[in-house]
């Protein structure tokens, strides 16, 4: 069931259980990692078409990667049909062969730029976003949510549009704007936009273990599955899907580290692997005097130090 590559363009993913671009975590060493536990592909954080263009360095520091990592889909999104095109062209996504358009975010200030889920209700502008961009000969796949409230749902319709504009892949993320990620996943909608298009079709919403998958997969008849925030918690949920025996989560854990302090300064190692780590840690015996050790350490190596006393 979680070991079909899947078709996007000319492209073909390892398998079709993906790594969901998440704002803040989803940067090279944490893409590394939920690939080597089996991400059938994994997706940048959210970039803005609009950083591109005027060329913000923070927009750039989102862009790192490395062949290692293998084929690897970046996440931009926009409301102008021509930028996102020019950011679709431009050097900083050239190692990126499949761009992916966010049309779910639900964060306020994205939505009332008329970007992200706002583009829900303005399906003419999306399609011409999905038109321009594939003309950048990138493969165009689009995530999306089923609609802005349960009185607006839009996913069957949405999802023919952005289909015949030629999006490659869609990923349908199975709650409403308004839910931000709390509530039951509509499973339906995703089903009758399954049914509805001839591109594969990637179900996103409350996985967070291999039954959750199962049942998701089987209740929308979708190509595959999206994991989000599960990962955080735990990376190797990847490896529960393809069959591959766990490591222990230290392991997980100095993996992770390695990469990140190889790649960023002290002060952000410090930062994001004290967040992650908190993130690992969580349902564990000892977990609330762990994070006040963990959260009071300001080197990598004191990070390090503490999960290693922890998981010995």
């Amino acid at each position: 069931m979680f070991n079909k590559p899947i078709k996007i363009g000319q492209y073909e993913t390892r398998n079709n259980v993906f790594l969901a671009p998440l704002a803040g975590y989803t940067n090279y060493p944490f893409r590394l990692l939920c690939a080597g536990y089996g991400a059938g592909l994994c997706f940048t954080e959210m970039v803005s078409a609009k950083g591109l263009k005027y060329g913000s360095e923070n927009t750039k520091e989102l862009l790192y990667t490395h062949p290692k990592e293998g084929l690897t889909a970046v996440q931009i999104f926009g409301s102008d049909p021509a930028i996102l095109r020019a950011a679709c062209e431009s050097e900083e996504l050239s190692a990126f062969p499949i761009v992916d358009i966010n049309m779910g975010c639900p964060v306020p200030k994205i939505y009332r730029n008329g970007e992200g889920s706002a583009l829900l209700e303005n399906p003419k502008l999306a399609e011409k976003i999905v038109a321009e961009c594939v003309k950048s000969g990138k493969a165009v796949t689009v995530k999306f949510r089923i609609g802005i409230d349960e009185k607006r749902l839009i996913t069957t319709e949405f999802a023919k549009r952005m289909a015949g504009a030629g999006a490659s892949l869609l990923t349908i993320h199975g709650r409403t704007k308004d839910k931000i990620y709390a509530g039951e996943v509509n499973v339906g909608e995703i089903a009758k936009a399954v049914q509805a298009v001839d591109v594969p079709v990637i179900a996103n919403g409350g996985v967070f273990s291999l039954q959750d998958g199962k049942k998701l997969m089987e209740d929308t008849g979708a190509a595959g599955i999206m994991v989000a925030r599960a990962a955080l918690f735990d990376p190797q949920i990847f490896a529960d899907f393809q069959g591959v025996e766990r490591e222990s989560k230290r392991k997980t854990f100095e993996k992770h580290f390695a990469e990140t302090r190889a790649l960023f300064d002290e002060r952000f190692t410090t930062v994001f692997m004290r967040k992650m780590a908190a993130y690992y840690v969580k349902g564990e015996r000892g977990a609330a005097a762990f994070k006040e050790r963990l959260f009071a350490s300001q080197t990598p190596d004191e990070v390090l130090s503490v999960v290693r006393q922890i998981w010995q």
